[in-house]
């Protein structure tokens, strides 16, 4: 597909330097270096289908008035063998290129034969990008903190697949460490006061209803078989009852937002097969730890980060950063892949130095870890804030949104900022059915495309490949939706680049705007 929004701004380019060449060998412009311009599409189609700069940039450098170089320019621009038809001097020296509309016609017909793949890139092609996301501790249902990661991380992996990455999807269960003794504390607790002792949770603890209903379906299994049982059979016992059951909670919410991993990797895997001990002795090997105060320490200040970390206690236990380091190490190291990126909440910021000091002290290049910072949601109904509280146990669920949300709005709106902005998620506007809504005029523009096709079948007209004969465009909605259909695979490359998926949802929106003019003036 070459009839792309990039390759006619790089053609502008190139016939604007060309021009150039011949005016400054011909003596007629100054021998000076050409500032760097810009090719943007102008607000007003009347402009022509690009706009340039370069007159008003170099007026400075080759010393004269920028309208006198756009005309010499203009005089000298070759378009013959190009996509282009005219170019037009405007305002103070702007040059503005009209496209041929074998242009527009091409651009349809890309569209017509590529169909579903139309906009793909090959952008990634031979390289293997792992992207973890959500990966939330397993101690509890699937929160609404985690839904924006969901949506996030899932709609990456789609559109790095669609720039000609190979992508895989990874969950990291968190089931080993500080998160899982809070929670067997707490179903401790719960156990005990289940019959009769009257202990009370500490406010650290879980205190969610989540935990109640695994203690009384635990106690109907097995009574109070375990009262009397030393306390870490006792939260052994619990946990390996309630864990099973939160993993699969997690999997079913996630499967109903429509996000399907190809890999769980338990986190308890690393410290089984001796990962973890492993790290600690490579870490030993490469002269990047010391030991103080009875603990083990990472000299990852030497690397980049802003102090020392601790990597054994002085009591023998790993600190977290341990099998994260060993997880990381995993993914580039042990399975290859050449990018690994994590989808990460706004209080990690201090994680991306630790682990990239930790990879460099592994002698892995700490480039190929990438991570997408993303902030917090704010839940909106009625104009006001909607207050969550995990430990309340009065956090809305994953579950719960989507029963009031339909799942494809809930992506969308998840999707609708750059992932390191703030965000108010509008419940009421999720599920209103007017063009104030952006999911809902989308798919009312995708309804009324699909209602034409269907008619257009009625007929025995099918959409196919169409002679340029047949296809002569003049109307300026129509040529400003094939103009916006031809940028998707830049907006593809750009939004690869950046691991931003929200250029998408905006590009879509802009895309039924286009369409709706379209519409009512091409009736």
């Amino acid at each position: 597909m070459i009839n792309t929004i990039s390759s006619a701004k790089k053609e502008i380019k190139e016939i604007v330097m060309n021009a150039l060449g011949r005016l400054i060998s011909e003596g007629k412009l100054p021998s000076e270096a050409i500032p760097a311009f810009t090719v943007e599409i102008p607000n007003d189609k009347n402009h022509g289908d690009f706009s340039c700069n370069v007159a008003l940039v170099s007026a400075k450098a080759f010393r004269q008035n920028p309208r006198n170089i756009a005309a010499m320019i203009v005089e000298n621009s070759v378009l013959e063998g190009s996509v282009f038809e005219k170019i037009e001097l405007a305002g103070p020296g702007f040059l503005n290129f009209f496209a041929g509309r074998t242009w527009f016609s091409e651009t349809v017909n890309a569209v017509l034969i590529e169909k579903e793949n139309y906009g793909k890139t090959n952008d990634g092609e031979g390289k293997r990008v792992f992207v973890e996301f959500v990966s939330a501790n397993p101690t509890g249902p699937m929160h609404i903190g985690n839904a924006r990661g969901g949506a996030l991380g899932d709609c990456l992996a789609s559109l790095l697949q669609y720039a000609g990455y190979y992508v895989e999807r990874e969950f990291y269960i968190n089931d080993a460490g500080n998160q899982i003794n809070k929670f067997a504390l707490s179903l401790d607790i719960r156990y005990r006061q289940h019959f009769g002792d009257p202990v009370e949770m500490p406010e650290d603890s879980y205190h969610g209803q989540d935990i109640i209903d695994h203690v009384e379906n635990f106690s109907e299994i097995y009574g109070d078989k375990y009262i009397n049982a030393d306390e870490q059979t006792r939260r052994q016992a619990l946990v390996d009852y309630a864990l099973p059951i939160n993993i699969k909670g997690l999997e079913t919410d996630l499967l109903k937002y429509r996000i399907k991993y190809d890999t769980w990797f338990r986190e308890s895997t690393l410290h089984n097969d001796g990962s973890v001990a492993e790290i600690i002795e490579l870490l030993k090997e490469k002269g990047y730890t010391y030991e103080q105060d009875g603990a083990l320490w990472f000299k990852s200040s030497e690397l980049g980060d802003d102090k020392d970390r601790v990597l054994i206690r002085a009591n023998g236990v790993p600190t977290y950063s341990v099998p994260d380091i060993a997880y990381h190490y995993n993914k580039l190291i042990k399975r290859g892949f050449d990018i690994a990126i994590d989808v990460l909440g706004a209080d990690h910021h201090g994680y991306v130095p630790r682990m990239r000091a930790a990879l460099t002290a592994l002698g892995v290049d700490a480039s190929r870890l990438d991570v997408v910072i993303m902030q917090m949601v704010l839940l909106v109904r009625n104009g006001e804030t909607v207050k969550l509280s995990k430990r309340s146990g009065k956090a809305i669920t994953l579950s719960t949104l989507l029963d009031e949300i339909p799942m494809d709005a809930a992506r969308f709106f998840f999707n609708l900022r750059d992932p390191n902005t703030h965000f108010e998620f509008d419940l009421d506007l999720a599920i209103e059915e007017s063009s104030k809504n952006p999911v809902y005029y989308v798919q009312y523009a995708h309804a009324r495309i699909c209602r034409i096709i269907e008619k257009q079948a009625e007929e025995g007209n099918t959409c196919d490949f169409i002679p340029e004969s047949r296809m002569v465009f003049t109307e300026t909605a129509e040529l400003e939706l094939i103009r916006h259909i031809a940028g998707l695979p830049d907006i593809i490359s750009e939004g690869a680049k950046n691991y931003n998926p929200s250029v998408i949802t905006r590009y879509l929106i802009e895309l039924a705007q286009n369409f709706h003019k379209f519409y009512y003036s091409c009736p």
